[in-house]
């Protein structure tokens, strides 16, 4: 680990402050970016310690609810707002990780962690465009069966590793982040980038912006009706091979009314398939209108030597996830 500075400011402003110095990073629970500092995958040349800033509220805001960036994941899936009107990222918050790592990390943090890819992570592999841009993707003629279906680039096929995120997209979250130009919100489904030719650059983050919150709006039906189904190779601390976020409100005649679908474990971020989830409005809430719209979402999917399998575990997947939530009351 190479040498670094460190701060911890009082308050957002004094934050923002800091981002001035060249290399700076946020560190919140630290779960992710220590490793990666241990790994020498990232080196920050300074620290900006959020950690105490007062970003931990969970709270009703505008007709929805607003979690703090600072928020710990377990305290969130636990909170009574959270079970009541999202129990979707309930579950997927506590699907990810082990429960000494949710009691660290933080919703921002979780926001922010970077994929799980054997070859970035390794930093004896020269090819990762991802650790040095032009270098090349290891991955696509190694051994790719973590790795992505749907949405990659000759330039890089690594996946999001977040849980929660996946949820996030399939419950329509906005980002809120701040710098000292003022507050922006952004849709989650343009906060995160696909690879294409520039995969060092994962979300739509400026420099100097600070992820303050995260805004859910109501969701229709309340909420009820869902299910996060995540497909591992083990039940402990593992990331998704295929994960699934899927959002039903069903109307007394047994026909859709509203769905929302998102991937995890899939793409280089969680994948939201806007025709998957037309193919089933209007529809009854049954196997063979979930069983066409994985079809749908799958239509296009791209895999490689040892992830081939992954296609039809996620059409696999996304009917038994579609199945729960339209059965949930």
């Amino acid at each position: 680990m190479k040498p670094f500075t460190y701060s911890r400011p009082a308050d957002v402003s004094e934050a923002l402050s800091a981002t001035g110095q060249a290399g700076t990073k946020f560190l919140g629970g630290g779960t992710n970016l220590i490793d990666l500092m241990k790994m020498g995958v990232e080196h920050p040349a300074h620290l900006v310690d959020i950690g105490r800033l007062p970003l931990n509220a969970v709270e009703e805001k505008a007709g929805g609810i607003r979690i703090g960036a600072m928020a710990r994941n377990s305290d969130v899936a636990s909170h009574a707002l959270i079970r009541e009107r999202h129990p979707l990222l309930s579950q997927a918050l506590l699907s990810g990780a082990s429960p000494q790592i949710r009691n660290m990390a933080t919703i921002g943090g979780n926001l922010l962690q970077r994929t799980r890819c054997y070859y970035f992570y390794d930093s004896t592999y020269a090819e990762c465009n991802k650790r040095v841009p032009g270098s090349g993707c290891a991955a696509i003629h190694g051994y790719n069966r973590i790795h992505a279906i749907l949405g990659a680039s000759e330039h890089c096929i690594a996946t999001h590793p977040s849980d929660m995120a996946v949820a996030l997209s399939a419950l329509d979250a906005h980002v809120v982040v701040q710098s000292s130009k003022g507050e922006r919100s952004i849709p989650i489904d343009t906060f995160y980038r696909l690879p294409g030719a520039t995969p060092e650059i994962e979300t739509d983050l400026k420099p100097g912006e600070l992820i303050t919150a995260v805004d859910l709006p109501a969701t229709p039906g309340g909420g009820a009706r869902s299910h996060y189904l995540k497909v591992r190779d083990r039940n402990s601390f593992a990331f998704a091979l295929v994960s699934v976020a899927a959002v039903l409100d069903v109307g007394a005649d047994g026909r859709i009314s509203h769905a929302r679908l998102a991937l995890g474990g899939v793409s280089h971020k969680p994948w939201r398939s806007v025709a998957g989830e037309a193919a089933l409005h209007g529809r009854e809430a049954a196997a063979p209108a979930f069983r066409e719209a994985a079809e749908i979402v799958v239509k296009g999917s791209h895999p490689y030597r040892y992830n081939g399998f992954k296609v039809e575990l996620a059409r696999r997947a996304m009917v038994r996830a579609l199945m729960t939530a339209s059965a949930a009351v």
